[in-house]
């Protein structure tokens, strides 16, 4: 378990073009460009060398099949993308409909061995609290189980190759009322052995995408937001002393979300978390998404790039520059 923090913040953004929507679908478009994507990771990083993460997401179903390698759904090939000292923040979906968290261990220790070399960061499952969309992992059985198995066998292989800087962790959407006992659920599945195997836990979450914030309040509800999570969710549950990273955010533009309002809520939220980071164990911020999935979709979920999709810089991606400037490890 990792308590110490760190000073500064880990950046980080999802490079791909493809965004799921809230029914279980997929918004896509234009196929990723990769030289684009490198490019555009480069201005974002800064200088070569400063610690940055790229998203990437891969997915254990009843259709894998063990004992080859396991490409990342998206971006494709995210490896070549871990370059100028970016390393991968690795999502290993669980969506199991038979339930075979053995199979999921199985897939997760072969991950370490393929990706470990490049990869930073581990996280087992995606936003496994949510049970509504078959495309978030608690739509599926077993999925407790895998958590705390998963991070166990992540753990067990790192160590096994030597890759003693690879963290694992999960994560959450915000989790309020009865929904806040998924973690503790979790502690009393798992025991010390599962806080002891984690390193940080993550947290997606998109104030004034989904619920309308104020302009004016939106310091304040991203600050309180934090807070519960840190009070009310992590430290109940036995996982106070972990940092918290902030593994999804983003805010989309489209017909009445104008660009400057893009840029402001950005620079508002990672505010917040610098400001907070030491208070709050706030270890880091991967932004969600470097390009819109579709500039020509007027849905909530094809631009919410920093980027259109032909990777035309919004206000929104100076914004993030400076930002990862100004406050990044």
């Amino acid at each position: 378990m990792t308590r110490t923090a760190r000073d500064g913040l880990l950046f980080g953004i999802y490079p791909g073009g493809v965004a799921g929507d809230d029914t279980g679908g997929l918004a896509g478009g234009p196929p990723d460009d990769p030289a684009l994507v490198s490019s555009a990771l480069d201005r974002l990083q800064g200088r070569p060398g400063r610690p940055f993460l790229v998203r990437a997401y891969t997915v254990f179903d009843d259709t894998t099949r063990l004992g080859r390698p396991h490409a990342t759904a998206a971006p494709a090939a995210a490896a070549q993308y871990a370059v100028r000292g970016r390393r991968l923040d690795l999502v290993a979906q669980y969506r199991s409909p038979a339930g075979d968290v053995d199979g999921y261990c199985a897939f997760l220790g072969e991950l370490v061995e393929q990706y470990g070399a490049v990869t930073s960061t581990l996280q087992v499952t995606e936003e496994p609290n949510v049970t509504s969309n078959p495309t978030l992992d608690g739509y599926y059985p077993a999925v407790h189980e895998a958590i705390v198995r998963g991070v166990h066998a992540v753990k067990a292989r790192a160590r096994e190759l030597g890759y003693t800087d690879l963290r694992v962790g999960f994560n959450t959407t915000p989790l309020f009322g009865p929904a806040a006992s998924f973690v503790t659920d979790l502690t009393s599945l798992g025991g010390e052995n599962f806080i002891t195997d984690l390193d940080y836990v993550g947290l997606d979450f998109f104030p004034d995408v989904f619920r309308p914030v104020d302009a004016s309040d939106l310091t304040h509800t991203v600050e309180a937001l934090l807070r519960h999570h840190r009070d009310s969710v992590l430290a109940p549950s036995g996982l106070g002393p972990l940092p918290l990273h902030i593994t999804e955010h983003g805010w989309p533009t489209g017909s009445g979300r104008p660009p400057h309002r893009q840029a402001d809520v950005v620079a508002a939220v990672v505010n917040v978390i610098a400001t907070q980071s030491k208070q709050l164990h706030l270890s880091g911020y991967t932004h969600f998404a470097l390009r819109d999935a579709d500039s020509a979709e007027t849905g909530l979920f094809h631009q919410f790039g920093l980027t259109t999709d032909d990777y035309s810089p919004k206000l929104a991606f100076d914004t993030m520059r400076k930002l990862v400037e100004r406050f990044s490890v």
